[in-house]
């Protein structure tokens, strides 16, 4: 099972970097899905956390005063290179790790494929992600309670229904769309939202993705 797991991470991995190959310079400043960050900026965050450890993030964690934000930005700080390119490089030679924080397994693929969102929309870019890898990721995601980046309390009060696969999650009024979208939405990318349907969008808008 965990091999399937970084089989799929390596993947996401991989497809990111062929690309991110031949951006033109304007573009790595491109603001990314994540407020505050370009593109250049979470890349160099998917460096950071494609290299930390369960000790690292641990130690990392208390260094930031347990201050989660505070961790990343100083993630980012260190992983970005000089030029794009110097942190593409550093990602390629971090893309075949295993290691991982102190958390799901799982949590890695939500970490690709949302931060690949982060990066690819605002550019233009397209990827047909694999079904298996996006279910899994929004099934952890579901699971995982708010107050740890998750959207446990949101399908309390929506339904998550994807119309190109087989999944259905939560409980009251009906969201429905592609399960990318819903994934994207249940981490808080509201441009998202415009993709959905149902009753249950307006709540979805009310109460932000997670």
């Amino acid at each position: 099972m965990a091999d399937d797991v970084w089989t799929m991470v390596h993947a996401e991995r991989a497809a990111l970097i062929e690309d991110l190959a031949h951006l033109g310079d304007e573009q790595w400043h491109t603001p990314s899905l994540c407020d505050g960050w370009s593109v250049h900026d979470v890349l160099a965050h998917l460096v950071d956390t494609a290299r930390t450890t369960r000790i690292g993030f641990v130690i990392g964690l208390a260094r930031a005063r347990f201050d989660f934000d505070r961790q990343n930005t100083v993630g980012v700080a260190r992983e970005r290179g000089v030029t794009p390119q110097e942190t593409l490089e550093r990602f390629r030679r971090a893309a075949p790790r295993r290691s991982t924080p102190p958390a799901p397994l799982d949590s890695r693929l939500v970490e690709e494929i949302v931060h690949g969102e982060d990066i690819r929309r605002p550019l233009g870019l397209h990827r047909s992600y694999p079904t298996q890898a996006v279910v899994r990721s929004l099934r952890l995601q579901t699971r995982t309670p708010e107050s740890f980046g998750g959207a446990k309390e949101l399908v309390t009060r929506v339904r998550l229904t994807a119309t190109d696969t087989d999944l259905a999650i939560g409980s009251g009024p009906e969201v429905s769309g592609p399960v990318l979208s819903l994934l994207l939405a249940a981490t808080g990318r509201r441009g998202a939202i415009d993709d959905l349907h149902g009753p249950g969008v307006s709540a979805l808008r009310a109460g932000g993705g997670t």
